[in-house]
């Protein structure tokens, strides 16, 4: 059975079977893959079973949708090909075996979507056992921050409490920032910060738009003491303390 592999700034979510003739994607709950994240449309995209294979389309979505790096409108989907969404990404994987060969799984009730773990992948399905004490939470030596030194618009102060945090302009996000500065209109989403056992992460959601320490971002950066983060008309700088 083909499958999409859902994985952000590389690491891997989720794996969802592509069991129906139909799956949409998008922001909305109502999608059958929901991908909370502002840079996404509420529908962005959806993907078609046919009698060949299985082809994307997307929803006029407002900040496009990406296969293999090139934005596409409708393309038939191959093995491997990789659906880019924000700094989110849909691997297709195409299981070409023999149906009679291929493991059948039973849907959950009341589930449209059906996630596995690496660990269930390939595995033959047994019997219900009591479900598994949930992970403790991840425990760091430091926490986060940022001041914001110029443009304000909310607080002028931010801890950053959750594993993710984002920045721009967009109602939606946990930091705003002005609309407009030197670099133009701000972004709905400019860059996002995560929480990793190495420290803090900047990710250019925008790629260019975020400066730091007077050099513009593209892709991801590790946060230092003290650097100073620029969004348009706003600047940032950010914090370390004992937790």
């Amino acid at each position: 059975m083909a499958k999409l592999l859902l994985k952000f700034n590389a690491q891997l979510l989720k794996e969802i079977p592509l069991d129906q003739d139909i799956l949409s994607v998008g922001r909305k709950p109502d999608n059958n893959v929901v991908i909370d994240h502002p840079a996404v449309s509420s529908h962005h995209c959806r993907i078609v079973r046919r009698a060949d294979g299985f082809v994307l389309e997307d929803l006029d979505s407002t900040n496009g949708t990406y296969v293999n790096d090139k934005r596409v409108l409708k393309v038939a989907l191959r093995d491997n090909d990789v659906i880019g969404l924000a700094r989110h990404a849909l691997v297709f994987v195409e299981d070409k075996r023999p149906a009679a060969v291929q493991e059948k799984r039973p849907a959950a009730v009341g589930e449209e979507t059906l996630s596995l773990t690496p660990k269930e992948a390939g595995q033959a399905p047994k019997a219900a056992a009591p479900a598994p004490e949930p992970a403790p939470a991840p425990k760091f030596d430091k926490i986060g921050g940022l001041r914001v030194l110029k443009g304000i618009v909310g607080e002028v102060e931010y801890e950053l409490k959750g594993l993710s945090t984002y920045i721009g302009k967009s109602d939606r996000v946990q930091i705003p920032i002005k609309g407009a500065g030197l670099f133009g209109a701000a972004p709905e989403v400019a860059a996002s910060i995560h929480h990793k056992p190495e420290g803090f992460l900047l990710v250019a959601v925008s790629d260019g738009y975020p400066v730091v320490n007077g050099t513009k971002v593209r892709g991801q950066i590790l946060l230092n003491d003290g650097d100073l983060i620029e969004c348009g008309g706003t600047m940032l700088q950010f914090f370390l303390r004992d937790a």
